[in-house]
């Protein structure tokens, strides 16, 4: 019922509130795992993400958000499960790991998942290296690699702002990659950097950023 009330009714309302320029939705394949690669501008991206993709998407959330036992924490958990995320302990030693393991059950299973390569929004505006777990992911179920650019969506949701405001967005679906050549090469550290860096060259073709080739630090932590 939730999600049907998401699907139906919240999003197109929401893209009635924020008219998204949204173009390329006709890129994504109506079957089988896609895996969408985006940029991150806004806290607010994820939620765009999820109301113009014409399939159901699957995110990552912190486990915190999925707990608790009072009235507004169910409803909090009910309603971000609609939404398409799943529950990871962030804070866990094999974080990483589970985050990755998570995505695989959603695109083993022929569905879509949402990752940003970058690993945390940009605080600079500028498009970080990408880290290898897309080309992990990609290599290791098949799954279609959709590039996407979120154009604006720091000036719906700027930096330390807890409610969005209305502001023009443009959110460009790319050309899809495909990297079938490298089957069986998962394993390469050579072969996922390569995979890698195609798919953020797609990104920042997109969306105007300009290209750092350095991780993006951590909220709180050097760059690595």
């Amino acid at each position: 019922m939730v999600q049907r009330f998401v699907r139906w009714v919240l999003a197109p309302l929401a893209r009635l509130i924020f008219r998204p320029t949204v173009s390329g939705t006709h890129r994504i394949p109506r079957r089988g795992p896609v895996l969408l690669a985006a940029n991150h501008r806004a806290a607010v991206d994820t939620a765009l993400l999820a109301i113009v993709t014409p399939r159901p998407v699957a995110f990552l959330g912190k486990a915190e958000y999925f707990t608790g036992s009072g009235l507004r924490r169910r409803l909090s958990a009910r309603f971000l499960t609609a939404l398409g995320y799943i529950p990871v302990d962030r804070d866990h030693a094999k974080a990483g790991l589970a985050a990755l393991d998570a995505a695989r059950r959603v695109l083993d299973r022929g569905g879509v998942f949402a990752i940003y390569p970058e690993g945390t929004r940009s605080r600079d505006g500028r498009l970080h290296r990408g880290h290898t777990g897309v080309a992990s992911l990609a290599l290791a179920t098949g799954a279609t690699v959709v590039p996407v650019a979120l154009v604006g969506t720091h000036r719906v949701q700027p930096v330390g702002a807890r409610l969005p405001r209305l502001a023009p967005v443009q959110i460009r679906f790319g050309r899809p990659l495909d990297f079938s050549r490298y089957e069986g090469l998962e394993g390469s550290a050579a072969i996922r950097r390569a995979v890698t860096d195609e798919v953020m060259d797609a990104i920042v073709s997109m969306s105007g950023q300009e290209y750092v080739d350095r991780y993006h630090p951590l909220p709180g932590r050097d760059a690595a």
